[in-house]
């Protein structure tokens, strides 16, 4: 029986060990696509407890403590961060089989060399024992970057956003580069006009330009997209539950503009008309400059009405969606690849039941002319776990080239949650151990294992157009 997070944690065979520890343990991070905080990383902040770098703002735990009938007060509300972790810490042995009882472990392991399982009676020691090395100069956040080899983070930043702490963080030394993502999701939400305009005039205000109809506010975000461009971006992401693709014209979409503008509420029709013109717009704009681009698609959000307009977006009211993907995904790149103006492009698909679907498609618009143009994401949101990810991998092995896959990110707004790329090597390693085993594939150690570092960071090293100094 093998031990709980020993040195061979998910790796059952000799093979799968032999692939992680020489071949993926030690390869650098990539971490294309996360959610944390420039100012953090610029400011290089320490944080005061195990609380404020665990907790704050990750609704992963927050829905487990919700389940388990931990009241509101000790979770976003105003408990002291003492009483936020002991909550926790009584909610964490009874996540067993949720990917948060192995996070929860690795994280304590890794970054605090603590191996005590969290419980309520271990919770008081774990806590002041990790805050303390927290104070320490070797738990800043970016010595806790540094300890888990990072090389690359693209942050998520919105068009209206200074990218001040980008700038100040380009300015200095360090083992590893911090560079935006361009994610515009603000700048076709049109549903609530009062709200958009909003946007529309702090657009004007940070372009320092007047947005007076549709050209002029397209020609306010390729500003931002250019400057976005000079500050080391070179990737794109967009949030949605399924790609728009609506036949549209521009003087359609210019006077949909306008209605907007008059605080006229537009139709579902005029909303997608919209939203498919802006997509193409923001593509063209990633084509010409040569990033990549990422969509994120199939969650349906904010579901509780209730607890929404209470505690607002991003604080755990969110789920798998079951929209319907597939057409709208060819006519999105099909239009795009007819004008030769098709980026490199990542497809992340949040509903297990599409996985096949997403990998075929990737397939349909490798053009060769790109090594892995059109990938298939990593396991998203609800299935980055251990069923999640081997499914996605399964898929996309079946159906497309799992060998030029471009692997892990953390999707994360926490500094201490890096050891998911170790997780998903780990479950890699011991997936291509198992086929070697059956004789499903050649037991091949040093080809295998090559494939496996790609797979871990060489892919992701050639595919995005980072400077060399980056990676």
């Amino acid at each position: 029986m093998q031990n709980f997070l020993d040195d061979n944690f998910l790796l059952h065979n000799d093979i799968a060990e032999d692939l992680f520890h020489n071949y993926a343990k030690s390869q650098p991070i990539i971490d294309y696509h996360n959610h944390l905080s420039p100012q953090e990383v610029a400011e290089n902040k320490k944080f005061e407890n195990l609380t404020q770098a665990w907790l704050y703002g990750d609704h992963y735990k927050w829905r487990a403590m919700r389940a388990n009938g931990i009241d509101e007060h000790y979770i976003t509300g105003q408990a002291s961060d003492k009483e936020k972790f002991l909550k926790w810490a009584e909610t964490v042995p009874y996540t067993v089989r949720n990917p948060l009882y192995h996070w929860t472990h690795l994280e304590l392991q890794r970054y605090f060399g603590i191996t005590e399982l969290l419980s309520p009676k271990t919770a008081e020691n774990i806590y002041e024992q990790a805050s303390a090395q927290l104070q320490a100069e070797t738990h800043s956040t970016r010595d806790l970057l540094q300890q888990m080899n990072v090389k690359v983070i693209c942050t998520t930043d919105d068009p209206i956003d200074s990218l001040i702490h980008h700038q100040t963080f380009a300015q200095e030394q360090s083992s590893f580069q911090m560079f935006p993502a361009f994610r515009p999701d603000k700048a076709m939400q049109t549903e609530q006009p009062q709200v958009f305009n909003t946007y529309i005039d702090k657009l004007a205000e940070v372009s320092n330009r007047e947005i007076s109809d549709f050209q002029t506010y397209l020609d306010a975000l390729k500003a931002r997209h250019d400057f976005f461009a000079t500050q080391g971006c070179c990737v794109s992401d967009h949030g949605l539950s399924h790609l728009y693709a609506d036949d549209y014209t521009e003087d359609e979409v210019a006077q949909i503009f306008q209605k907007i503008r008059k605080q006229e509420l537009i139709t579902t029709e005029e909303c997608n008309k919209f939203k498919s013109a802006m997509l193409v717009y923001f593509a063209e704009w990633d084509h010409e400059k040569g990033w990549v681009q990422q969509y994120h698609v199939g969650a349906f959000r904010n579901t509780n009405s209730r607890k929404f307009n209470e505690l607002g977006a991003d604080t755990g009211w969110d789920s798998i969606g079951d929209f319907k993907q597939g057409e709208a995904l060819v006519r999105f790149l099909d239009r795009l690849d007819k004008e030769n103006k098709l980026a490199k492009t990542i497809l992340y698909n949040l509903n297990a039941v599409d996985n096949d679907l997403f990998a075929a498609m990737t397939g349909n618009f490798n053009d060769g002319s790109v090594v892995g143009k059109i990938q298939f994401g990593s396991a998203w949101w609800f299935h980055d776990q251990l069923d999640g990810m081997t499914k996605q991998i399964n898929a996309l092995s079946n159906i497309g080239l799992i060998s030029r896959f471009i692997g892990m990110l953390t999707d994360s707004r926490s500094f201490l949650s890096f050891p998911r790329h170790e997780y998903f090597r780990r479950l890699l390693c011991n997936i291509f151990a198992e086929d070697i085993q059956k004789g499903l594939i050649p037991n091949d150690i040093p080809w295998i294992g090559s494939m496996i570092a790609d797979i871990c960071y060489h892919n992701a090293k050639n595919y995005f157009p980072f400077n060399d100094s980056a990676v």
